[in-house]
């Protein structure tokens, strides 16, 4: 006699909440979830993105570089009330009551990242107590600093949920993200998770935002759809300059942030160009190229040496983030990366936009279950441990 099969697993309703070092507002999810690992099973059911205020977005960019300890303080806890918001906002976007929330997963805004400090540490604020208490949902908050526990960057944590939804078995593919920090995923066919590549390839919206910002004088917060990189020429001098950063030489395990290509970065490059006296435009082309160019080295450096010609022919590379809406840039990559296809995750069915918040209801979800979900291979950790800290709900 056959036993009865065991129920599926019915799916739970998790929130996730991102925002990245761009600090241009909150991306906020709800998510249906069953499953762990590669047997995940992951609907997307309510997206919203939630702006910051412009003067709180020049708070947040300016204490992550030169904060006192006083207004670090008060701002984890200013965030907190707008993480809860933007929490709520979504759960009602979905039509459901907080009491269906099965939990809320909270990245925070990274204030500082210091993996190779002489004790490595990092710094998301936006405190989970707060969120807990004023949504009445569990909260996990602060998912990279176990990771750095255990001797890894606490970066990238997203390739977890990149292995479990996008391992293909006959084509490898590359994910690359293109927040305010570019990074990818490589996933090789059929990939067990100690074979994940990731890694911080360098900057990704973060320089030409910080650019056009500059050249514009503060009337444009980025290039829309790559527009003003569109109408000038890359300064080939320039970006040769730019492509000497010692981090794009570093082999991986590494992780980047705002400071390494933040303010200082961006005040040496303009004072390189008007040396070279370009024209504005030439400057934002030349910052998008950067971009492309130190992703496509990443991947000529540390990826496809380890492809065979055979499976280079199938290699998908599907672009996530912000810089995906950049027609340049795209089309810079794609040249770059010839002859690889290069989708987005709209080909996939998938919201490029809630992408990350999405997999940081994916990384509450397996802390709820107990579940490890760091990648030791990309982070450098000694071993898997389960993420982040857990705020109840009563």
């Amino acid at each position: 006699m056959r036993e009865p099969k065991a129920p599926k697993p019915r799916p739970q309703f998790v929130v996730g909440l991102m925002s990245g070092t761009s600090a241009d507002g909150i991306d906020a999810v709800v998510a249906a979830i069953s499953g762990s690992g590669r047997g995940l099973q992951v609907k997307l059911v309510a997206h919203r993105q939630q702006a910051f205020p412009r003067a709180l977005r020049e708070q947040i960019l300016r204490v992550s570089l030169h904060g006192v300890v006083a207004e670090i303080c008060e701002l984890n806890f200013l965030l907190g009330e707008h993480f809860a918001r933007a929490a709520l906002g979504v759960i009602r976007q979905a039509r459901l009551r907080p009491g269906q929330i099965r939990g809320i997963g909270s990245h925070g805004q990274t204030v500082h990242h210091l993996p190779r400090a002489r004790t490595p540490s990092t710094l998301q604020i936006g405190e989970a107590a707060v969120i807990a208490e004023r949504t009445g949902i569990t909260t996990v908050g602060d998912f990279r600093v176990r990771d750095m526990a255990a001797g890894g960057q606490g970066a990238p944590l997203v390739p977890y949920v990149d292995w479990a939804l996008y391992t293909d078995d006959t084509r490898p593919r590359i994910l690359q993200n293109i927040g305010g920090i570019g990074n990818l995923t490589f996933l090789p066919p059929c990939a067990a998770l100690k074979q994940v590549v990731a890694f911080d390839t360098g900057p990704g919206n973060m320089v030409m935002d910080a650019v056009v910002s500059v050249l514009s004088s503060g009337r444009l917060a980025y290039d829309r759809d790559g527009r003003w990189a569109g109408q000038g020429r890359v300064s080939e001098p320039l970006l040769e300059e730019l492509m000497r950063h010692p981090y794009l030489r570093r082999r991986p395990p590494k992780s980047t942030g705002r400071e390494e290509f933040g303010e200082p970065f961006v005040r040496t490059l303009l004072a390189s160009a008007r040396r070279l006296k370009l024209p504005d435009a030439d400057i934002v082309a030349t910052a998008t190229a950067f971009t492309a160019a130190s992703i496509a080295e990443a991947y000529e450096n540390f990826v496809f040496k380890k492809l065979a010609r055979t499976a280079r022919q199938k290699l998908q590379i599907i672009l996530g983030g912000g810089g995906a809406k950049n027609r340049t840039l795209r089309r810079m990559v794609a040249e770059r990366v010839a002859p690889s296809v290069v989708l987005t995750q709209e080909a996939f069915g998938h919201s490029n936009a809630a992408k990350e918040a999405l997999a940081f209801a994916v990384l509450a979800h397996e802390t709820l279950q107990g579940k490890p979900a760091n990648v030791p291979s990309a982070t450098g950790a000694r071993r898997a441990v389960v993420l982040g800290k857990i705020s109840p709900a009563g």
